[in-house]
């Protein structure tokens, strides 16, 4: 017990003169832990407030849909309220401008939502909406896109509609739904009147259920599911949005979370490289007291002790920081966010981050802690006495073994399955590995090949970067996993963008007219030709279901056992198709071969996407029976395509030959090239007059939503990027002041040798250029090897290499750790050797 109290003693004796630089050792941990407390905390709040307003994300407590109407259903008689709403996607005009737009028309009968509300601006709108009368709620989106203001006139179909009200938030919808598809609602009364509900349209029915508070929703679908199931009804219930929308934002935080430990772990290599150097200069220290009697492990403690303190020091400043963070992630994710988050402090996420930074200080002090029990009393004769190399020190090693386990366990808690932890684990050891690889070689071959003949401030310069005390591999770790990181949000961030500006692309087409009737296709060519456009594809599209696979219908699937059911999504959705015998550019033919239709009683052979195939267990030479509106018709799979649906073009899962179903009802879709955005918009109003159920795609527009969105994605991710960046600048920071000392010795040196505060100035001023160059430069690297792997095999997108922003990216961090450089030794320069030397 005498033994600790004099450890103690001793460590407060020496943390009061270390205060100061020990502070520096922890404040790179501490934006970690505040990212992960802040996160935490938001993602308790979050779980919390979607389990609350559950009823809200829904808005009732049952919900019904088909594509066909659902007629009188055996839920009707039990509900207290209910109410319809038919879905679906149409253009709508502003008279006043003539321009239009591709929208989610809502046709609304009943007093839904339920629970919550249509939040409208007026507050009155939403109850006079209701009131009768050809009334519009309009998404403020759409209505600061064409400067409409309530009284206005939105043409909807046949039917002309004054604006009521300008909708602000619908009960379960984010922000990033209303960018990509804004809605205006009207009443049910006019929903035939408008002339967009007609056969070949693309409906969605809805029904929504108000139930007493004793009657269990999940029984209801339980009951029943077998009826819709057969129907094709999909039924929603409070607690499968509460489930999804839960997993959702719990797989969310969870992301956030791994972000904010890589920035808690270049916080740690920080702290690792800063409590190196501090042992350095102890080791002195260690071998006067090992030669007054105390053992290696007791002086080992002393400094041990004080890293904890302020370890601990630094886990209570960042959870304070991250607890008021919390109060700002709202805001940043305020587009992505389907309830409103309260505010309160998580003391779990609390404790949880002052934990973490106890572990991680301790783990990562540990490291080089260790060397100290190996010195000696002779080290006070001979220093090289008390160095030790990591190949002979086994324990060590276990620390480095410690973590790599706490890594693990960290990601495993938070990611789905060991797999993908190890996964992440396996991502950090090899970045951190590649870019200390980058710093011993660079060190190597600096030290190996260093010219003699060089000038003088710049061979003294690169020599800082092996010389004892150097910062070269703890600021490349750092500082390049930081850089890497940004780099390659933002060059991915690029490459989606460039790869969605098709529109631009003299090759490409950019507008699509979709949902043309069988009498209308010959006018619409004509109105598209007479304005001298091409007619670059025509396209007829028949909606089926599938009726059964090799004689297995959706009934006798549901009766195999698990692992032989094939999935129910195949059975339930929606077929759109079309029919041709030849391929087009966007579609190549991997197995088997399209074969035609040559007399009335041939076998029909129809050709299926090969991934999705693959993914639904189907093979070349199944038997498939499709419904095609009641009509039952037997075909067999020929052949597998490979389809590339990120090509702008007529891309179908399931195509069938000529003369099947030619006379099957259908609809068709035109696509062209405009010239420019007037004759696009010119085009596009010529269309809506003439042909109101006809909607148009403009793919110029739909490349400004999609930037849009990238956009507001981009700057949660940057967001969350800064911590990197933050937590690597500090280590920058704390890194140049810790060599401070070193540097002061050697400048005192060569000015007493005779150099002039402007060769130290040089010399300092070229290590730093040196530093941020290596540093940047290796962040680039390795963000040019994730950004091509994420290209090819995630976004399958041609790779191409965005140098400007890499260049751009070098000039910033080098630049930075320049200033940051002179700012840390102008005081050293300026001063006479003399002066330095009493201080």
């Amino acid at each position: 017990m005498g033994n600790i109290a004099w450890v103690l003693k001793m460590a407060i004796r020496d943390f009061r003169k270390n205060f100061s630089r020990l502070l520096l050792f922890v404040s790179s941990m501490v934006i970690g832990i505040a990212a992960l407390v802040g996160i935490s905390s938001f993602g308790d709040n979050l779980k919390n407030d979607i389990e609350n307003q559950s009823k809200e994300l829904v808005g009732a407590d049952l919900v019904l849909d088909n594509s066909t109407p659902l007629g009188s259903q055996p839920t009707d008689s039990i509900a207290l309220a209910q109410a319809d709403e038919i879905n679906f996607a149409s253009m709508v005009a502003f008279p006043s401008s003539g321009e239009s737009r591709l929208t989610q028309v809502r046709v609304l009968e009943g007093d839904f939502p339920f629970y919550g509300k249509l939040e409208t601006l007026p507050v009155e709108a939403e109850s006079t909406f209701r009131a009768g009368g050809r009334k519009a709620l309009v998404e403020k989106i759409l209505m600061a896109q064409f400067n409409a203001v309530v009284g206005d006139s939105i043409k909807v179909g046949d039917v002309t509609f004054v604006i009521e009200g300008e909708l602000q938030k619908v009960p379960g919808q984010t922000g990033i739904a209303a960018t990509v598809a804004p809605a205006v609602y009207i009443p049910m009364e006019y929903a035939q009147e408008t002339g967009l509900i007609q056969f070949g349209s693309r409906l969605k029915y809805l029904r929504y259920y108000q139930l007493s508070d004793d009657v269990n929703p999940d029984e209801l679908v339980e009951r029943y599911g077998e009826q819709w199931q057969e129907d094709r009804i999909d039924a929603d219930t409070v607690e499968d949005r509460r489930r999804q929308t839960g997993r959702s934002f719990d797989n969310l935080t969870n992301f956030l979370s791994l972000v904010a430990f890589i920035a808690l772990l270049l916080g740690c290599v920080g702290v690792a490289s800063a409590v190196n150097v501090f042992v350095k200069e102890k080791l002195a220290s260690v071998a006067v007291l090992r030669c007054l009697g105390v053992s290696a492990w007791d002086a080992m403690k002393i400094y041990l002790f004080q890293i904890l303190l302020m370890g601990l020091v630094g886990s209570v400043i960042g959870s304070f920081l991250g607890t008021a963070l919390q109060f700002v992630l709202p805001t940043v994710f305020k587009d992505f966010l389907p309830v409103e988050v309260s505010m309160a402090v998580s003391w779990s996420s609390v404790g949880f981050g002052i934990l973490t930074g106890l572990i991680v200080a301790f783990l990562f002090a540990l490291l080089p802690l260790l060397k100290m029990r190996k010195v000696s009393p002779m080290a006070t004769l001979r220093p090289e006495e008390g160095e030790t190399t990591l190949k002979k020190d086994p324990l060590r090693w276990a620390v480095i073994l410690g973590i790599l386990l706490f890594i693990f366990g960290f990601s495993y808690i938070l990611l789905d399955g060991w797999k993908a932890a190890l996964g992440f684990t396996g991502f950090v050891v090899f970045a951190f590995a590649a870019l200390w690889a980058v710093a011993i070689g660079i060190m190597w071959v600096i030290k190996r090949f260093l010219p003699i003949s060089l000038n003088y401030p710049i061979r003294q310069a690169l020599a800082n970067l092996y010389r004892p005390n150097n910062q070269t591999v703890s600021l490349i770790a750092t500082i390049g996993l930081g850089t890497a990181m940004i780099s390659t949000l933002f060059f991915i961030q690029g490459q989606l963008l460039d790869e969605a500006k098709f529109a631009d692309k003299e090759d490409q087409p950019n507008m699509l007219l979709f949902d043309i009737q069988d009498y209308q296709v010959d006018s619409v060519i004509t109105s598209v030709k007479n304005r001298d456009l091409p007619i670059l594809q025509q396209v007829p599209i028949v909606t089926m279901a599938l009726e059964s696979i090799n004689g297995m219908t959706k009934k006798g699937n549901d009766t195999l056992p698990d692992e032989e059911k094939r999935s129910r999504g195949l059975y339930n959705r929606e077929f759109r198709v079309t029919y041709r015998d030849t391929l087009i550019s966007s579609e190549r033919l991997l197995k088997g071969k399209l074969r035609k239709v040559e007399n009335p009683g041939d076998s029909i052979f129809v050709s299926f996407d090969q991934g999705y195939a693959m993914r639904t267990g189907l093979n070349v030479g199944d038997e498939i029976i499709f419904n095609v509106q009641g009509r039952p018709i037997k075909t067999y799979i020929g052949s597998f395509r490979d389809v590339k649906f990120n090509q702008v073009s007529t891309n179908f899962l399931v195509l069938f030959p000529e003369g099947v179903l030619n006379n099957a009802p259908k609809f068709h879709v035109v696509i062209t090239k405009t010239k420019n955005d007037r004759q696009s918009a010119d085009m596009q109003a010529e269309i809506v007059r003439k042909y109101p159920n006809i909607s148009v795609i403009n793919l110029g527009a739909i490349v400004e939503t999609l930037e849009e969105i990238l956009g507001k994605i981009s700057f949660v991710i940057q967001f969350m990027a800064f911590f990197s960046i933050a937590t690597g600048i500090l280590v920058l920071i704390s890194s140049l002041i810790i060599s401070k000392y070193q540097r002061m010795r050697e400048s005192i040196l060569l000015r007493t040798l005779g150099a002039d505060s402007g060769v130290v100035g040089k010399i300092n001023t070229m290590e730093y250029f040196f530093l941020g160059s290596l540093a940047s430069l290796s962040g680039i690297v390795l963000s040019f090897l994730a950004t091509y792997l994420l290209s090819k095999f995630v976004f399958q997108l041609p790779f191409r290499g965005p140098y400007l922003e890499a260049f751009m990216v070098y000039l910033c961090i080098t630049i930075l750790t320049i200033i940051l450089g002179w700012l840390n030794g102008r005081k050293i320069i300026k001063k006479a050797p003399m002066e330095i030397l009493r201080g």
